[in-house]
């Protein structure tokens, strides 16, 4: 049977980019009175343009490769100069491009944390240093420094529409693992929501749960364990979509596509071919380009003096959470 995108049932709920207020007011409030002669808000020359340090979680996945790209399109909206790096998932690695971004007096930092609870370590060095730092995707997890801005698909809300798809896809009944990747806050909650949700369907049974750390080739290894351990397995619902295709992998070469049901997450194109194929059920829905967008839009308005709208500013102060509507969903195949 032929698919194309139109043929692809989108069934709608809103997800959430959430904008995290974790701002002390003093950092945000003294930047006003730290102007120096020649210099703006952010400390750098006027009219020089801005330079956006950016550390990434991976470049080697679609999500982030998107991430970039939106990111490179947001700057060049306000010309601001970026210096993005992969991690490639070290934290210590990590550490090292914040500290260079400090040596470099960027403007700003954005981080996607390779891990949630010791990234706050890294963070707190750039406080000190006067410079400002934005969370997309993943954020800083840890009670050590102070983020300006986390923009992120309502991860615990993806968790959920995940469970609802492993239902829809085991009819109600089955043994299924997860894929996971502890560390990662993003991760970690849709695996939440997932569970939380499956609390739902009595007769699907968590029976394995294994982290790939979101990468696909430990995915497989992971996966054709699972598979050799349980026998009886029907379903495997994967953090990513690399976990999700490195499962799907495991699950060709044990002859058992269809058999057991694989859910992902992100939506990104390989994923979505996939799903047309019938070899994946089906997946949740995310917009990393918008979600970068939306990001460098926050630190333009940031540096504008206008981060915080006035109907919003008590709240903000008070360390609560501003949300962003974005539009997501779930893919599945024809006919499902």
């Amino acid at each position: 049977m032929k698919y194309s995108t139109n043929a692809i049932e989108e069934r709608s709920h809103t997800m959430r980019a959430t904008v995290a207020a974790i701002l002390v007011p003093l950092f945000f409030l003294s930047a006003a009175g730290c102007r120096r002669e020649g210099k703006d808000a952010a400390g750098g020359a006027v009219g020089k343009p801005k330079t956006i340090g950016v550390s990434l979680l991976n470049l080697q996945h679609e999500f982030y490769q998107d991430l970039r790209e939106g990111m490179l399109k947001g700057a060049r909206k306000y010309s601001y100069n970026l210096k993005i790096l992969s991690a490639d998932f070290d934290p210590a690695v990590q550490a090292n491009h914040i500290r260079d971004f400090i040596v470099q007096k960027v403007d700003a930092m954005i981080i996607c944390p390779c891990d949630s609870k010791t990234v706050g370590t890294s963070i707190e060095d750039a406080n000190k240093a006067g410079i400002p730092v934005f969370t997309a995707d993943i954020k800083n997890d840890s009670p050590q420094g102070k983020v300006i801005a986390h923009v992120a698909s309502d991860n615990y809300r993806g968790g959920v529409l995940a469970a609802e798809l492993m239902n829809e896809a085991l009819s109600g009944k089955g043994n299924v693992a997860l894929i996971t990747h502890p560390g990662v806050e993003s991760c970690t909650e849709r695996i939440r929501g997932f569970k939380d949700k499956i609390k739902d369907y009595p007769d699907i049974k968590i029976i394995e749960e294994l982290s790939a750390e979101g990468q696909r080739d430990k995915a497989l290894d992971v996966a054709r364990d699972i598979l050799t351990k349980h026998p009886d397995l029907d379903g495997i619902f994967g953090i990513n979509d690399d976990s999700a295709l490195g499962a799907l992998a495991a699950v060709e070469a044990a002859g058992k596509v269809g058999k057991v049901k694989i859910v992902g997450y992100d939506a990104t194109q390989e994923a979505r071919r996939r799903i047309r194929e019938r070899k994946v059920y089906g997946d949740v829905i995310q917009y990393p380009k918008v979600m970068a967008e939306k990001t460098l839009d926050m630190i333009h308005e940031y540096f504008a003096f206008q981060a915080i709208p006035r109907e919003h500013l008590e709240a903000f102060l008070k360390g609560e959470q501003l949300s962003i509507p974005i539009e997501g969903g779930v893919w599945k195949g024809e006919g499902r």
